[in-house]
């Protein structure tokens, strides 16, 4: 774990591998090790992989100010200034989209090539929704946010492969460990979040990823994305939303196809 400081507060980030550089943004609720582990392992085996931390996640601090897409993408940056990278591929997950369409739109002399995966512009009155039912479970019944955020997160087939034991252990185990209320914080981020005018702004060669069985945030957002950029390419895996923790390999094998054409 390495760590430096923006504005007075501790960010913390992982850095692996050696080679080309990749800056992995994870997504809300999550942190660098829970979104990125198995495609970390895959991607450090000829690219040097950064993996920050935003505040709400993993060992980053929290000083409790106003949080929002900006603030986030000026952490990762802080980051990457620390971990001595000039340029780097940038993949952003879900909230973290979000953050690496803005770090593109600000710095294309240092983004070689984009890649979103599982993103969206701003809330539609679904996303509303379950945005405010996140943050109105996650103050009074957690353990039904853990289990809402299984059943969303993840494509039906692979849940059920769990079996019952393995499901209720997995919601016990984030019970344990999730840092509630730096997501209750992100939440409030992507309830307010909208990207749209960031989108035209990317000139990076860009990747949009989409989950064909997302009902988190549905395909739909991704396409709508892409649809946004310029030249913007975009694929659809057989996964749900948490795509890089269901299929890391496919999301490592995407990523690798995409750098390499270039």
């Amino acid at each position: 774990m390495h760590f430096t400081k923006f504005e007075g507060v501790r960010i913390g980030y992982r850095k692996e591998g050696s080679g080309p550089a990749i800056v992995l943004i994870h997504g809300t609720g999550g942190d660098g090790a829970g979104n990125w582990g198995g495609v970390t392992e895959d991607l450090s085996q000829g690219f040097t992989v950064i993996r920050p931390d935003y505040t709400g996640s993993g060992d980053t601090e929290d000083d409790g100010r106003v949080l929002s897409v900006e603030h986030f993408a000026e952490q990762v940056l802080a980051a990457v200034e620390d971990a001595e990278v000039d340029s780097f591929a940038l993949v952003g997950f879900s909230l973290g989209a979000a953050v690496a369409a803005r770090i593109a739109a600000d710095h294309a002399d240092r983004v070689t090539d984009l890649i979103l995966i599982s993103g969206f512009t701003k809330p539609d009155p679904r996303l509303k929704l379950q945005f405010e039912l996140w943050r109105d479970l996650i103050a009074s019944d957690r353990a039904a946010m853990a289990r809402i955020v299984f059943l969303t997160g993840f494509s039906p087939d692979v849940l059920s492969s769990w079996g019952f034991e393995g499901v209720e252990q997995a919601v016990r185990d984030t019970m344990e460990t999730q840092n509630w209320a730096g997501m209750a914080r992100q939440v409030e981020v992507d309830l307010g979040l909208d990207v749209s005018d960031t989108t035209a702004k990317v000139k990076s060669p860009t990747l949009v990823i989409g989950g064909r069985h997302d009902h988190m945030v549905p395909p739909s957002h991704s396409k709508a994305l892409a649809a946004l950029i310029r030249n913007a390419s975009y694929v659809e895996l057989p996964t749900g939303h948490l795509a890089p923790m269901e299929r890391p390999d496919l999301v490592a094998s995407e990523i690798r196809s995409f750098l390499n054409k270039f």
